[in-house]
């Protein structure tokens, strides 16, 4: 179930990140700080399938193995997966061997809170959605700590923290205009 697979050498300098969690641990927004951060393009695998299908997230979860084929295969990119992307093995070889797997930890709790008011999550749609979180992450966490080359708590924590400290511990460098006027704005500080 749990099978470490080897990087492929022809991927560029700059590897691909994969964000990788449950629903509501932050992917897509730290995604998005993360490409601005790094100067590299942003997919978000659900987006994506919506894209290609014009169908909503909730009626084509089959096609999530497709897209994260194709899109693991692109190079210096960074994808943030639907939360049960990592349940195929197909999906967890993809993405271990074609870049940095990052996995967003964070508690049930904290998912409740980052998803009340969003009704597009269809796992959700039940009367009790915290013993549904509890079900999935029982079942899930195992998958991501797996393949992750670094797990990253984002409870209770800002989007700019998270990001900065996936660009510490993969040891990149941040290449935004954004990261460069805060490093100026400390060092004038310094002197």
């Amino acid at each position: 179930m749990c099978g470490r697979f080897l990087m492929n050498p022809q991927l560029n300098l700059q590897p691909n990140i994969f964000l990788v969690g449950p629903m509501g641990s932050g992917k897509s927004a730290v995604g998005k700080h993360l490409s601005k951060m790094l100067d590299m393009q942003l997919y978000d695998s659900d987006a994506e399938i919506e894209r290609i299908t014009g169908v909503d997230i909730s009626f084509i979860f089959e096609k999530e193995g497709e897209v994260i084929d194709n899109l693991s295969q692109l190079n210096g990119i960074i994808l943030a997966t639907g939360g049960g992307a990592i349940l195929a093995s197909a999906n967890r070889e993809h993405l271990q061997s074609r870049g940095k797997v990052v996995y967003l930890q964070t508690s049930v709790e904290q998912q409740l809170e980052r998803t009340k008011q969003t009704r597009h999550r269809p796992l959700l749609n039940t009367n009790d959605p915290q013993k549904k979180l509890t079900e999935l992450l029982t079942i899930r966490a195992p998958l991501y700590q797996c393949i992750a080359t670094i797990t990253i708590s984002t409870d209770h924590r800002r989007v700019h923290a998270v990001a900065l400290d996936i660009i510490h511990a993969l040891g990149l460098a941040a290449h935004s205009k954004m990261d460069a006027s805060r490093a100026d704005e400390h060092s004038a500080h310094d002197h």
